[in-house]
């Protein structure tokens, strides 16, 4: 009988879409297999800025980054909360995927011709996946059902905004499309509110830390993976001549300390800050879906200046190359100052410093060549990595502060 009671008390459970919290939620093969689509999504933001290097191009690259990080930031809450080894769930995955793979498509012309592909895509993810949530929860966690409630309701108002943008033409589609974006943004500092439902506060968000910091710390690699192609394709599609080739090490090198400077501390630090926590929902909100938005900004950035450097090593810089060349490193530089700076009691001083160099850099960087401000840049960065791995003595499940 006892038996049978402790059947009748579990069914509930195994018929639930959403995660047991009964022990750890490991990424599953599904949740990479999604992620190829925003491999592809970062590569055709790079080449993108390649092609308009200009204030207008860069902006609206940078639109277009946020727009891609945060549908799949927004999945990534999704999966932390819904199974994605149900069967159902996988092929509402393979769904998103098909439409992601749309919207990465039209991102060169998100602001031309197809830019009605691009929203009825976004918005068709935001809003299929969120309606999914709610019905998945409805029976199971009252919690998560209200904040879904919440969230849909948000995304349903944006997706209208988006697709109308999708049907105007220039300004009228830039101020639309900041609208929608910024509804989407801004909605979880303040809870999505809304009348009759409420605000969800951070507590609801009941998260697994572990997973989140998981899947984040793989989005970075997606987007240092996607550096390490640019830098081999365009040393591919060039002459091995020894400027070539010193580029082609220079941007590997850098990439390389991009990895350690993330990867070494900042990402075990982060993961443990936010498993235990808490409140791990305010920490995932901050840490997660704000600070790594600069982080992975910078990654995209450094690939076009490591695609510049390969390409033409000793030609003139132009402000705009000489911007990607500085702006990428220190833009990942500054998303880590943030990100560690959530976990530990003060800024990391390697990191300000890195930072001041790179400042030190502007006034002569047009007078540069990309291989010499490349070299510069990529040094900096293993100066930083250098300098942070000496500061600390790290240990299983602690840090000790060495200097």
């Amino acid at each position: 009988m006892a038996d049978s009671a402790a059947m009748s008390k579990a069914a509930p459970v195994e018929s639930s879409l959403l995660r047991s919290r009964d022990h750890r939620a490991h990424v599953t093969n599904v949740e990479l297999f999604f992620d190829l689509v925003f491999v592809f999504a970062v590569t055709q933001l790079s080449h993108t800025l390649l092609e308009h290097l200009s204030l207008a191009g860069a902006l609206q690259t940078a639109f277009l980054l946020l727009a891609v990080w945060w549908v799949w930031m927004y999945t990534c809450w999704f999966t932390n909360w819904v199974d994605p080894d149900r069967p159902t769930v996988r092929m509402l995955m393979f769904l998103l995927m098909l439409a992601g793979l749309l919207m990465s498509a039209a991102i060169p012309n998100a602001f031309g011709h197809e830019g009605l592909l691009f929203a009825l895509a976004y918005s068709f993810i935001q809003v299929l996946r969120t309606l999914f949530a709610v019905v998945a929860s409805r029976d199971h966690d009252t919690v998560v059902y209200r904040n879904f409630l919440r969230i849909g309701t948000w995304l349903l108002a944006a997706a209208m905004i988006w697709i109308a943008g999708g049907l105007q033409e220039g300004a009228a589609r830039v101020v639309t499309w900041v609208t929608a974006l910024s509804l989407e943004i801004f909605g979880p500092t303040i809870g999505y509110f809304v009348p009759g439902l409420g605000r969800s506060a951070t507590s609801d968000w009941k998260i697994d830390g572990s997973h989140m910091a998981e899947r984040c710390s793989l989005f970075v690699i997606i987007a240092l993976g996607e550096s390490i192609l640019v830098t081999g394709a365009t040393a591919a599609g060039h002459p091995a001549t020894v400027p070539a080739v010193c580029a082609f090490l220079v941007a590997f090198f850098g990439s390389v300390a991009m990895w350690w400077i993330y990867f070494n501390i900042g990402a075990g630090r982060g993961s443990r800050q936010i498993a235990g926590s808490a409140d791990p929902g305010r920490v995932a909100r901050a840490v997660y879906t704000y600070f790594h938005i600069p982080i992975i900004a910078g990654i995209v950035v450094s690939a076009v200046g490591d695609e510049i450097t390969i390409a033409h090593p000793g030609a003139s810089l132009h402000p705009g190359e000489a911007a990607c060349l500085l702006g990428g490193p220190a833009l990942y530089l500054a998303g880590n100052t943030l990100f560690k700076r959530a976990s530990a009691q003060h800024y990391p001083l390697s990191h300000l410093v890195g930072l001041a160099l790179l400042v030190l850099l502007v006034p002569v960087a047009t007078r540069m060549t990309p291989l010499m401000l490349g070299a510069a840049t990529s040094v900096v960065l293993i100066v930083v990595a250098v300098w942070e791995t000496r500061s600390f003595r790290v240990v299983p499940g602690k840090e000790i502060r060495e200097i």
